[in-house]
């Protein structure tokens, strides 16, 4: 669905912000495929986007900062409790 520049609306340039082009729409249009040159056949252009080792780091990183957010969390119930019992309720 393209349109010449002499029929856009004033103020359109005719670039896409968005694409609406959403598999199971009514409107939707299948893209092209991509040509042998582009991806050839049996690879994967995402299979090498992280090594094992960086995922494993990237893993781990995520771990101990979930883990310190818990942590924090835990601690300031703990400190609320102690709060409460040796403070505002004697």
């Amino acid at each position: 669905m393209t349109r010449e520049k002499d029929n856009l609306p004033e103020g359109d340039d005719g670039r896409t912000i968005a694409n609406m082009n959403i598999e199971g729409m009514p409107w939707y249009a299948p893209e092209k495929e991509d040509s042998p040159q582009e991806n050839p056949a049996g690879t994967n252009p995402y299979d090498s986007w992280l090594t094992d080792e960086e995922a494993r780091i990237a893993t781990w990183g995520a771990l101990k900062a979930a883990l310190l957010v818990v942590g924090v969390i835990c601690l300031g119930i703990v400190l609320f409790i102690l709060f409460c019992t040796t403070i505002w309720f004697r």
